[in-house]
């Protein structure tokens, strides 16, 4: 045999079982993604505890209607505040996820977004995303309430006044963390997990 025909034998040996390694990998990486629970939004440790009764905060929305964000509320639906801001591009992205949420969750839960600064900054950024349909108020004080230092920053207040659930939320998945968290009476999944491990 020649040393060109001995070369190719041991390359196409080498490749064969690079296939077998890559296979086995992505095997691997497949049982780990179904053993590694959901993770969910990531709860701060200050402000607001989990469980307590929320204080009442009078704001009024930008189409100018007095709201008593906290207040228990005689219609049975819960309130789900996200702390937003027209310059934080993760806000903006979870715009699409907010308005699938509205739609199929629109039987216990009512969706308020809220945010602080300049009223005619707020405005046009709910012109241009769409969101006249949203319940939108601007109130710092609101935020220093919840102890909002970043964004976006979730609470979620039941019909009765108390915060079932609260985080930071980047992406669908926490959000709906947090819908988890108040359906399993938890205050996170974290919590949940390590109960039911």
């Amino acid at each position: 045999m020649s040393a060109l025909a001995i070369s190719n034998i041991v390359l196409w040996i080498v490749v064969l079982a690079l296939l077998a390694l890559v296979l086995a990998l992505t095997r691997q990486i497949g049982v780990l993604h179904e053993r590694i629970a959901p993770v969910g939004a990531l709860m701060i440790n200050k402000g607001l505890t989990v469980g307590e009764q929320v204080p009442v905060v009078e704001t009024t929305d930008l189409a100018g209607q007095v709201m008593k964000v906290g207040a228990p509320r005689t219609d049975g639906l819960s309130t789900l505040l996200l702390f937003v801001s027209p310059t934080c591009p993760v806000c903006e992205s979870l715009l699409p996820v907010l308005r699938a949420s509205r739609k199929q969750e629109k039987s216990w839960l009512q969706i308020v977004l809220a945010s602080d600064g300049d009223l005619t900054t707020q405005r046009e950024f709910v012109r241009d995303k769409g969101l006249g349909d949203f319940q939108y108020v601007v109130s710092a004080p609101l935020g220093m309430t919840y102890q909002v230092s970043r964004l976006p920053f979730a609470a979620l207040v039941d019909a009765d006044g108390k915060l079932r659930a609260r985080g930071l939320v980047n992406s669908r998945e926490h959000l709906e963390s947090l819908f988890e968290a108040q359906r399993l009476g938890v205050a996170s999944l974290q919590e949940y997990f390590v109960a039911h491990s």
